[in-house]
This record gives C-alpha cells, structure tokens and sequence, in this order.
C-alpha cells in the first residue's frame, strides 16, 4: 500500500476514537468505550509500524515523503495545504508517541475503571495522540500549529479532568494561559518565516535557507530561530514558562505519562530538531536554545531534590531532562536530543505509572514521607520503578546512559559545545540520580511508615495496570542499544540513521565561531558523567535508607537553603507579584468599577435606559387622550413651525 494512502490511516483511527466515545460514549459500557479507545490507539501504532516498514524498503529511504492532499488555505502568496510530511525523524517520532500512548490507554482501564467520566477520559485521550500526530507529520507550519495547538487544547481537557476540583481546573487554566505565551512567539516566529521566504512548507523553506550565503539574513534568522524556540519553551515547560507543568499533576496520572513522555512536552523539541537548519544559520538563536537548556535542566533538578510529592518530584524530572533535549539540539547534535526524547519517553511513561500504581494502592496518598516498604506489597510496582530509576540515573547499560551521555558529550566537543555546558550537564545528571534514589528509598525502601489503615489493604495492581509497567520496564533496557557509542567501540547508528535529516545542518554549524575541539577523550567524558551519578545513587541511598537522619540534620544547618528550594525559588510566588496580582488589582479596580460598572453598565447601558424612561415620561404625558391637551399641542407646533418659517429660515 502506498505512503499516501497508509499516512493519513495512522492519524484517523484516534480521530474517529476520540468521535465516537465523545459523541456516544455516555450510552456505551465502560468495556466498549475502553474497547474503542484502545482498538483505535492500537491501530495507529500497528500502521505506524506499516507505514515504517514501507517508507525504510522504497528506494529513497534516505529523501522526505510528502503529499499533498487538497488546499487549505489560499490568500495571496501565502499557500498552506493538508500535505503530510515523512522522513526518518517523523519515523522516530511516531513510533515512539504511537507505542508509548497506545500502552498509555491500556493501563488506564485499570487506573481509570472506577473514575466518573469514563468516556470522556478516553476520547480526550484519542484525540490528543491525533492531534500529536498532526503535529509530527505536518509538512507545513501553519499544519503543524493545528496539531500544536490541538495538544495544547487536550492538555486543558485532561488536567482540569477532574474540573469539580478548584485546584484541577486552576492547573488546566494556567496551563493553557502559560503555554499561549509562547505560541504567540511561535506565531511571530511563522509570520516573519512567510514575510522573508514567503512559503511555509518546510521542503521549501528548508531549501531556500540553505541556499543562504553565509551571514545573509542573519538577523533576521536570530529573530525568527529565537520567536519559535519561545513556542517550544512554551510547550515543553523550560525558563521562564515551566510553571504550568508541575500544577499538571491535577490529572489523573495516566494523564501525567502522555504528557510528559509523548505528547506535549516534547512537541516543542521536535519543533527545534526539524528546524535543524534555519538553526544552523542563526547560531546565536542556537546557542540560547542550549543555554536555557542546560540552566533549565540544573535548575529543575535543584528543586526536585526536596519535593515530597512523587508526581510533582517527576514532574520536575522532566523538565529537567527536556533540559537536557534542549541542550543536545543546542549544541548542536540534534540526534543526540531527539534519542534522549525516544529514550526519556519509555522510562518517564514507565517512572509515571508506577507512580499511578502506588497512588492507587495509598488510596490516592502521593507523599513520599507517609511510604515506606512498599516493595514487599507491590513488587512489580517496585521492580519496574528501579528499572525506570536506574535508567534515567544514567546507570551503564541502561537506556538513559546511552542518550544522556552522548548529549554530554556533544555539550563538550559538538559544534557549538561548552566545556561549562558539559561540567553543567554532568552536576545535574548527579543530582538527578540523587534524588530519584531518594525517592525510591522514601517509597519502596527502609520502615514503612504508611497509616495502619491503609497498610491492610496495600496490594499490587492489576494486570491490566502492571501489564504496561512490564512492557515499558522492557523498553527502558533495551532502547538505548539502537545507539552504542562511539566510546565504548560502537557507530553511535542512531545518529546516523537520522543523518539525512540532520546532516546539513551539522555540516553548516562544524565551522561555527567559537566551535570546542575538546581536550578530554569520550572515554574520559563517559566516566565522569557515571561517576557523578554513582555519587548520586551512594548519597541517596545513604541518606535515605541507612542513614535516615541525615538530611534532617542538613536541612536544619541549611535552613535557608532548604527553604529556597522547598518553596521551588519563590518563582510562583514571584509571578503572582509581579504579573497576576497586578492584573488582577487592574481588572477589579479599573476594567471592573471603572470601566465596566462605571462606564458601560452606568452610563451606556444604565444611562441610555434613564434617558429611554423619562423620554417615555415626557411622551406620556403628551399622549393623555384629552382633546383640549391635544389641541394645545397643535398650537405649540404651528407657532414653532411658523417662528422656523419666519425668523430662522
């Protein structure tokens, strides 16, 4: 079967999904809207393989796939069609969201079986896996920003799922008025794209760019390559716009995974990588990409090292490691931060789950201090997680080491690589391993200091929950493989699979100003980015295992230091000053009292109603019935008539 007729197949099911359930999911059984949600994500995923399989055996494997299947916008020079776009990062990409959200909807029979609002849970679910469809093989950007866009609308839905609850319906609000921040940006960033190349088809746009002669365009490149990262900011949660995703934990957890491992979150790296090339000609609108990055990355992990929460501690985990996403692309070695986002994706979606799964056993209890010793009650919970906790720790072998390391040493030696970048890189990834061992032990390890109450009815998940957990622990191992790195003997095959996609945009960035040779080997670069993280596994473990007394001691000798960090920097309360109190103070005082009561409800709405009753008034009593009132009013009319007639005319 053709690419053009197998394409638009892998982004119909979820729609028709997402239709069915949402239109008569009300009158369906539970079993049947479970059955139509997962028929449908499972059928993506199957022609995702298919259409993998038929794109890699044609005989231009190498060349983008696009098709255009009618005109959807025609105004003047500006032309955007439904056109679907296919190469191998599209091929990573939808493998990866096709195989993680598909599992994503099978745990969530389990995790979602007694939850109101079963049927629309799951249309919202389908219907954000087509809208990232949407997004990823858009072969245009005014395309791809209805997929970008559909994500963000999904979002909302499904953090404020639970929209009875204030604090759910908040967190879906400020998600979605954050992220608008940033697509404003990501607007400005298209339109300037259209005003210089006057075409938004990224075949075009591509080409045209990289025809540029260097520095031609130069500051206007900066400023389009700096519009759109403020999107991607936007999206995938880095400074100054990560706000939204910590409050993002008021969904149901399933909810959680798809958009920290799938969806949303990395919509914004992959918006970077596949406008690889318009960053290589806007190398400083590259190298803030890689800065914020790497700040991002360290910044998040110093928070995560004193929440109790376990979603909200993940949640500051991924923010931190699409730092990282961020920081490969930023230094150039795109297909270093597209493999940590295909890695990132199974062990998250995994580390997510399983935190679903003791949220369900704790009876919805998420604080890691009221745990302890749950390994003995929820086992494959407990296996799992180590399986996720060593992987995103960068422990050998494992997934994570693979992709992380091979960021670091892109930060190091790539094309617009830092050794500062590396040493910021290699801190976090210690920081990291610290506290995800410090919330394994809190959890699963040492005493158990769960409520008497709950501890009777502690029992692991069903299978249609641990069923998931299996597979993602699977996938957490072994998907790092696909890539082994050129320090330990291997051909790094990821990155140059995805050569064709990238290639020109690294050979436009290897002889960037203020290009790092590098003085360390990879070998040495490797070993100190797992030094730090076995330094990190010592301290957790110590700490919060053998002894457990030990960070009480230091919180209290740095009190205001801890205080910082568990108040995560004043930053909320910071925006609250600064930008939500002030429009709110505007918006009472001003917009409201002044404006709205004063102005348009006093005197034009309240106003014209007086001015309508007493002229009422005044005709009411000229119409009195009385002949001789009438008579006097014929009077008065002819002798103003006459005074027009005589005097002033």
């Amino acid at each position: 079967m053709n690419l053009e007729v197998l394409l638009p197949l892998m982004l119909l099911p979820p729609l028709v999904g997402a239709a069915a359930n949402g239109i008569y999911g009300r009158r369906f059984s539970r079993g049947i809207v479970s059955l139509i949600a997962c028929v449908a994500a499972g059928l993506s995923m199957l022609v995702a393989f298919l259409v993998a399989w038929a794109y890699s055996t044609s005989a231009s494997a190498a060349a983008p796939f696009v098709h255009s299947y009618f005109t959807w916008i025609q105004a003047g020079d500006l032309r955007a069609d439904v056109a679907l776009y296919y190469d191998r990062l599209t091929l990573v990409m939808t493998l990866t969201v096709t195989v993680v959200a598909f599992l994503i909807h099978l745990y969530s029979r389990g995790y979602m079986e007694h939850e109101g609002g079963y049927y629309r849970f799951f249309s919202y679910l389908n219907l954000f896996l087509f809208m990232m469809l949407t997004l990823i093989t858009a072969a245009n950007y005014p395309l791809m920003f209805v997929g970008w866009e559909g994500v963000g609308l999904c979002s909302y839905l499904l953090i404020g799922f639970y929209f009875r609850k204030k604090s759910a319906s908040d967190a879906g609000k400020k998600a979605f008025i954050v992220t608008r921040i940033g697509d404003a940006g990501f607007t400005v960033g298209v339109a300037l794209l259209f005003w210089t190349f006057k075409t938004l088809d990224f075949q075009t746009v591509f080409a045209k760019i990289g025809e540029l002669p260097p520095g031609q365009y130069a500051g206007t490149l900066t400023a389009i390559g700096l519009a759109i990262f403020l999107g991607a900011a936007g999206k995938s949660a880095q400074l100054p716009l990560y706000v939204w995703l910590p409050d993002a934990m008021e969904g149901p957890t399933p909810v959680s995974a798809l958009i920290h491992a799938a969806t949303m979150v990395t919509a914004g790296v992959y918006l970077v990588a596949r406008s690889s090339i318009l960053y290589a000609h806007a190398p400083i609108a590259l190298a803030v990409v890689g800065v914020v990055g790497g700040v991002t990355a360290l910044f998040a992990s110093t928070i995560a090292l004193t929440q109790n929460d376990l979603k909200r501690m993940l949640a500051y985990s991924t923010i931190s490691q699409l730092g990282y996403m961020f920081l490969g692309c930023g230094v150039g070695v795109f297909a270093a931060g597209i493999f940590h986002l295909m890695t990132h994706a199974f062990f998250k979606s995994l580390l997510f789950l399983a935190a679903g799964s003791v949220m369900h056993a704790m009876h919805g209890e998420l604080d890691m201090r009221k745990m302890g010793g749950l390994r003995h009650k929820l086992r494959i919970t407990h296996a799992t997680f180590l399986i996720a906790t060593l992987a995103i720790s960068g422990v050998p072998m494992f997934a994570g080491f693979f992709s992380k390391d091979e960021i670091l040493a892109g930060a190091y030696e790539g094309p617009l690589g830092r050794t500062w970048l590396y040493w910021l890189g290699t801190l976090t990834a210690g920081l990291t391993a610290f506290y995800m061992f410090r919330a394994l032990c809190l959890t699963f390890w040492g005493k158990s200091r769960v409520e008497p109450e709950t501890a009777r009815h502690l029992h692991e998940s069903g299978s249609k929950m641990t069923g998931p957990l299996l597979v993602l622990a699977f996938f957490s191992i072994i998907a790092g493989y696909v890539s082994w790195p050129r320090a330990l003997g291997g051909g790094e095959a990821f990155d140059r699979y995805l050569e064709p996609v990238f290639g020109p945009a690294e050979e436009a960035l290897r002889n960037a100003p203020g290009h790092n040779p590098g003085g360390l080997s990879g070998g040495a670069l490797m070993t100190f980015s797992v030094l730090a993280a076995c330094v990190g596994i010592g301290l957790g473990i110590w700490w919060y295992w053998k002894s457990t007394d030990t960070p009480r001691k230091l919180a209290q000798r740095f009190a205001g230091l801890y205080k910082v960090l568990i108040h995560k920097y004043y930053i909320d309360e910071f925006y609250n000053w600064v930008i939500v109190h002030p429009i709110q103070v505007i918006s009472e005082k001003f917009l409201w009292r002044v404006v709205d009561a004063g102005a348009i409800d006093g005197v034009l709405v309240n106003g014209a109603g007086e001015a309508s009753t007493e002229a009422g008034g005044v005709l009411r009593r000229i119409q009195s019935g009385n002949t001789r009132s009438y008579a006097a009013w014929v009077l008065l009319g002819a002798v103003l008539w006459l005074l027009y007639v005589l005097v002033i005319h």
